[in-house]
């Protein structure tokens, strides 16, 4: 385990924080000064002038997202405000470098009011080519997304929604295949009704899970027809015809068990009553509904995740967004669709059936992985993830019209490869 004496000196040595701007062209001489600033500059500011698209030509639009967060959701850690969320802004764009060569100037914003933000980050539109918004609290983000969507001609992609999402879908679709189960006949539990949640049900039901086999709990228990007034517009689009009322109740015969909740929920009594062969991924953090360890005992019938990498099956967003916003970066998406989701989904499902690698066995001590019950979702340092979903994002936004960068498939996964030996 970290301890907070490493964490702290990790990021105050030897310089404070994770990221710095770095120049991409040499500046060592008179020539190379005229050539980064005036009077080399103002050519091709006027091309830009002319043809506004060549600013993917000329600046690095082309390859820069903005993290942005007002702090109010933060993690485990909740509203602690834009400064102290900027650390993990900051390793958001550590995440995003690694992983994907992505550049990231993370932003932290001093509001909590929704319109100021939505007008704070439009008027950013000329410099990014992604928005990646992070920790921002439900309902706001929700309102705040769905609207910059709209608005903006560049992916908008508020991770703590659509990346859980994303992951977890893929391994719910290899956990079925393990378990024998047909998705779209599964009933789903969810504990926690927040902007995970919500995004979670939807995403599943884009894979094939029928609407009426979710059962999404908040703290006062399922959301049902009965609760329909007091409950928000976000939560009634989940709202179950049931009598049952709990979280212990919803459980009953459940084929998956989804947690996006809070440490401690669930009991061992609970999932006894599970249906045979059940799929649990409790995924609070640091602390999950239910330990891992407790399940197994329990259900040793049962194929289990969590959101910890000291377990198998860890849902873990870093196998998400970098990729997603590699492959929509590169065909200069106007947006973050549906279907590229999917995409993202399915290119890591099928990824997690191949047979293992060097790089990856290297990257955990030897330890190899091969399909089953323990192993349904690649590992963070599989290099594949990078050509694999980032490919199968990049051709789901040509095949759905919202890539404005002709590029040829047929090369572009070697590309990807080529790009992958020098990250």
């Amino acid at each position: 385990m970290v301890t907070k004496e490493q964490a702290l000196k990790y990021h105050a040595k030897p310089i404070p924080g994770k990221l710095m701007v770095m120049a991409s062209k040499k500046c060592e001489t008179q020539e190379d000064l005229s050539l980064a600033y005036t009077p080399g500059v103002a050519d091709p500011c006027l091309e830009i002038e002319k043809h506004p698209e060549d600013v993917y030509k000329y600046t690095n639009k082309g390859n820069l997202v903005a993290v942005i967060s007002n702090g109010t959701a933060v993690l485990g850690l909740g509203n602690i405000g834009a400064s102290a969320g900027k650390p993990v802004m900051e390793g958001k764009g550590v995440l995003f470098k690694r992983f994907a060569d992505v550049d990231v100037y993370d932003i932290e914003l001093d509001t909590q009011d929704p319109d100021e933000i939505i007008k704070i980050v439009k008027a950013m539109e000329p410099t990014f080519g992604g928005i990646n918004l992070e920790d921002i609290k439900a309902p706001e983000c929700f309102y705040i997304e769905e609207t910059l969507i709209k608005e903006m001609d560049i992916p908008v992609f508020h991770d703590d929604q659509h990346g859980t999402a994303i992951i977890s879908g893929a391994a719910i679709l290899n956990a079925c295949e393990v378990q024998a189960k047909n998705l779209s006949e599964c009933k789903i539990v969810i504990s926690g009704a927040g902007a995970a949640a919500i995004s979670c049900a939807k995403h599943y039901e884009n894979l094939g899970v029928k609407h009426d086999n979710i059962f999404m709990c908040d703290r006062k228990g399922i959301l049902t027809k009965t609760r329909y007034q007091e409950l928000d517009k976000i939560k009634r689009q989940f709202v179950s015809d049931t009598d049952k009322v709990t979280l212990a109740d919803a459980l009953e015969g459940a084929d998956i068990f989804i947690g996006l909740s809070a440490g401690g929920l669930v009991t061992t009594d609970m999932i006894k009553k599970m249906a045979d062969k059940p799929i649990l991924f409790p995924m609070a953090n640091p602390t999950p509904e239910i330990h891992y360890e407790k399940i197994i005992e329990t259900r040793p019938d049962a194929l289990a995740g969590t959101g910890r990498s000291d377990y198998p099956n860890q849902v873990n967003n870093v196998l998400g967004f970098p990729f997603i916003f590699r492959g929509a970066l590169d065909v200069h998406a106007s947006m973050i669709n549906k279907e590229m989701k999917i995409a993202a989904t399915r290119a890591l499902a099928d990824l997690a059936k191949e047979p293992c690698i060097e790089a990856v066995e290297k990257a955990y001590n030897g330890e190899h992985f091969s399909f089953g019950k323990n192993y349904v979702i690649p590992k963070p340092f599989d290099p594949r993830v990078f050509v694999w979903e980032s490919y199968a994002v990049a051709e789901a936004a040509v095949r759905t019209g919202v890539a404005r960068k002709n590029i040829d498939l047929s090369t572009y996964r070697a590309q990807l490869k080529k790009r992958l030996s020098i990250i």
